[in-house]
Formats: structure tokens, sequence, C-alpha cells
């Protein structure tokens, strides 16, 4: 079973890539969060790799970070849902962003996913509201039930900050800092936000 490639960008194109290990390409299927992230053909990159085995065909799916194979794992384990629908998922919002929306019972949003209409949104978040924690391994980014409103807020705080371009592992540090430093009256994500621009800029 194949988890990882490293090897020399071959091809690549918005749906997919070749990735030349020792002379033998291996293509797979990408989600475009993927080939944002993918460097010019030549260079050196790695995947994550999902590997699909069914008796007629052998296919593999290759992501960016491991946070995406995850939520990728976890989408094809939905009723109704296949890899086609899991990349569509993914190429329409990041991680953090979809765990979001789950937690919040975000059918609206949810349902403006190219595939999905409000019936696999809603079976999305039946099925998946109480197992995303293990997609972000427990960052800010998955709200948490127990919480209420808290974690949301930071969970929408880091979906906007992410858009704005600033690293992952930087904005869950920042937010972290933020929910135990600030008043619980003001973990909005208005303030998370405003205070995690300047963190994240100024440190």
């Amino acid at each position: 079973m194949i988890a990882r490639l490293t090897g020399i960008l071959a091809e690549s194109s918005f749906s997919g890539c070749i990735i030349d290990v020792g002379g033998v390409g291996y293509e797979a299927l990408i989600p475009l969060s993927t080939f944002d992230k993918l460097p010019q053909p030549g260079n050196k990159v790695e995947l994550h790799i999902f590997t699909q085995v069914r008796e007629d065909a052998i296919t593999l799916f290759g992501f960016a970070t491991p946070e995406e194979k995850k939520l990728f794992q976890q989408l094809i384990n939905v009723s109704g849902i296949g890899g086609k629908i899991a990349l569509s998922v993914l190429s329409s919002m990041p991680v953090s962003g979809f765990c979001s929306a789950i937690a919040s019972g975000d059918i609206k949003s949810l349902s403006r996913i190219s595939g999905v209409g409000k019936r696999t949104a809603e079976r999305m978040v039946v099925e998946l509201r109480d197992k995303l924690g293990s997609v972000a391994g427990g960052s800010v980014f998955v709200p948490d039930a127990e919480q209420g409103g808290e974690l949301t807020a930071a969970a929408e705080a880091a979906l906007a900050l992410e858009q704005l371009g600033f690293k992952r592992d930087a904005i869950d540090k920042v937010l972290k800092t933020l929910l135990a430093e600030l008043p619980k009256s003001e973990h909005t994500t208005d303030k998370l936000l405003r205070q995690g621009i300047i963190k994240l800029n100024f440190g």
C-alpha cells in the first residue's frame, strides 16, 4: 500500500499529477488545494497518498498535507460519498473551513460544494460531527460542542487568517494563546481575528 511519494514532479494539472520516483511515473488525483502547493515540473515534491484498491483499478489520491489526507479518508466513509466528491470538498474549502462548517451544521455552505446537495450535506454533518477532531489533531480549527460557541469563533478566525495567507501552524499557536489570554467575553471571531493579525504580523 502506497502511503507517501517523494520524487520529481513530471506533470501536473488542476486534477492530477505524475511523480517520477526512480524512473517510474506514479499518477495521483489531487484536489485544487494540493495543486496550489505543487512546485514547477522538474522539482522535488512529496505527497501524502491514499491508495484505493478495487477489483478493476488501483487509484492513487495525493495530498499536500496529512490533514487533507485524513479528511479525505473520513469523507469517503460517509454514505454516498466517493473519491470524486471528496476531492471536490477539498477543492472548495480548506480543512479548517470544512471542519467549522460541519461543527456548526452550516448546511447552506456545504450544499454549495460541487456534487454536494442538501441531503448529502446533512448526511456529512450527522456522520462527521463527532469524528473530525482527529483530522486537525485537537487544534483550535475544530470546534468542540462541549465548549459552546468559543471554539467555533476560533475556527472561523482561523479560516479567515488562513485565507489571508498566514501559515496554519502559526495560526493554531496564536489562537490557542489568545484563547488562554483573553477573557471569555472577548472570545469572538472579530476579536480573535484582529488580535491574531497583530500577533502574526508583529509577534
